[in-house]
């Protein structure tokens, strides 16, 4: 999928909505700014498989999406704080039940496998 989806006015409502999502961190993102603002730092710290500066692109676009929004501080050195935007709440309120789904379908493959 690419990124001019996320704002092409003349896709499904899914497709708009994925388009956001779409890549391997930014549901991982979305779930971990859901708890409340962090700084770019302690985002890395907890997902030590995401580069500096996949990190910055994937924040960037979900800035650009109106997903999260960016606080600089006038300190130094300067002090850059994300946390969600009302849209990015409701986007994640509206994946709570994929999410809900996606542990129950985990829960079935793994009574499956322990059960062959």
């Amino acid at each position: 999928m690419t990124r001019g989806r996320a704002h092409d006015t003349e896709v499904c409502g899914v497709t708009a909505a994925v388009a956001v999502i779409d890549g391997k961190w930014k549901t991982l993102l979305l779930w971990m700014l859901e708890s409340g603002p962090h700084r770019p730092g302690e985002l890395r710290r907890r997902i030590p498989a995401i580069s500096e500066k996949v990190l910055t692109q994937a924040l960037r676009e979900m800035e650009s999406d109106g997903l999260v929004h960016r606080e600089v501080h006038d300190v130094v050195p300067p002090k850059t704080v994300y946390s969600l935007t009302d849209t990015g709440r409701e986007l994640s309120d509206a994946l709570a039940p994929l999410s809900d789904w996606g542990h129950r379908r985990l829960d079935r493959l793994a009574e499956e496998r322990a059960a062959s």
